[in-house]
């Protein structure tokens, strides 16, 4: 079974995603995290400062990641378009 972190992992390898891509996706959902934070959450298992993702990392990546890709809600890329 995969865990909150190999999912992040996976995601983020498919969508060529930078640090400061992760970090600006969590914001977007109102979730802050350092840079420091973050990378603790993609360290080996075996290491002293990794960090395991709880379901709130998981949740709020996957919630700023739609607005990230579609925009807020309500704002459709129709609108955006006509002008």
């Amino acid at each position: 079974m995969l865990s909150n972190n190999d999912i992040l992992k996976k995601l983020r390898i498919a969508l060529s995603l930078r640090d400061e891509d992760m970090l600006e996706i969590l914001s977007l959902a109102g979730f802050k995290m350092t840079k420091g934070a973050l990378n603790d959450l993609f360290r080996h298992e075996d290491h002293p400062s990794y960090v395991v993702a709880g379901d709130q990392v998981l949740r709020n990546f996957l919630d700023g990641l739609i607005i990230y890709k579609r925009g807020p809600k309500g704002q459709s890329k129709a609108a955006e378009n006509k002008f």
